[in-house]
């Protein structure tokens, strides 16, 4: 079964960095408009080529960062639990939960801090689940108890990782990229006790945001500037297609930051 077939985006004609809640964010280094929004529909133009089917939800004005709905919340079958987000972007959250209530979700409130699928990477009956910055531990057992989740807690260890999709990248069912220096050891052996194939990528590509990539086991979408983790990708017989993300990554964000995935296998399913 192919992952992230399904996506939602919003469109970065309103992005801009009105404040800073992420190691990249300077309100002092505005992002050109229009690069931003080329990059976007790069994007968007890059999902479509590889098959993936994407709805669009438009930008408020007064949300600068609805460009990276991934946060908005974690989906998996017909529910949908909410991000609970830095208060700086609460404006977006009535745009997206009137989004996936009017797509037939069914929402779950976070009664904790959660950056939604920022922090939770779904493998089948799995998730990878963020922790240590943006996201309270205590929403592990949420998504446990909400979603029918087997939850893996990775904790990120500096805020250059405020979401766990910076860090680690689902590949396909049985790969996953991550930088070992963006967790903590009882992280790393978390992830190396799954028995699944690890590739290791270097802080420095890492830092370019290269794990904060999109794959549906075929194409991998990712950002410009990882050409090891590109490489190693080809090696396996992928099509990995590289976009800059220049302009996008002044708010912090990646391909994955700008993409919610609504095709998360539902519980009982199988990848």
């Amino acid at each position: 079964m192919r992952l992230n077939t399904e996506l939602l985006v919003s469109d970065a004609i309103h992005f801009r960095v009105d404040y800073e809640i992420n190691p990249y964010m300077h309100t002092e280094t505005q992002p050109d408009q229009a690069t931003a929004v080329a990059e976007h529909e790069a994007i968007v133009a890059a999902h479509r080529a590889a098959g993936r089917r994407v709805a669009h939800l438009p930008s408020a004005p007064e949300c600068p960062d609805m460009v990276f709905p991934a946060n908005a919340a974690l989906v998996r079958g017909n529910r949908a639990v909410l991000g609970d987000l830095p208060p700086e972007r609460k404006a977006e959250r009535p745009y997206f939960q009137e989004w996936l209530i009017g797509h037939g979700f069914d929402i779950i409130e976070a009664p904790f801090p959660f950056s939604g699928q920022g922090d939770a990477l779904a493998i089948g009956d799995v998730v990878l689940a963020g922790y240590g910055q943006r996201t309270d531990r205590r929403m592990h057992d949420v998504l446990a108890q909400e979603l029918g989740y087997q939850v893996v807690p990775l904790r990120t260890v500096s805020p250059c990782w405020y979401d766990l999709d910076l860090a680690v990248a689902v590949i396909d069912s049985q790969t996953l990229a991550y930088c070992p220096d963006a967790l903590d050891e009882p992280s790393r052996r978390r992830l190396r006790e799954l028995g699944m194939h690890l590739i290791e990528v270097s802080v420095a590509e890492a830092a370019r945001v290269a794990l904060n990539l999109i794959s549906d086991g075929d194409t991998v979408t990712m950002s410009r500037g990882a050409p090891r983790l590109a490489a190693t990708l080809r090696a396996r017989g992928l099509r990995v297609v590289e976009l800059t993300t220049t302009e996008l990554a002044k708010g912090g964000g990646g391909v994955r930051c700008t993409a919610l995935t609504l095709d998360d296998t539902p519980a009982g399913g199988t990848l």
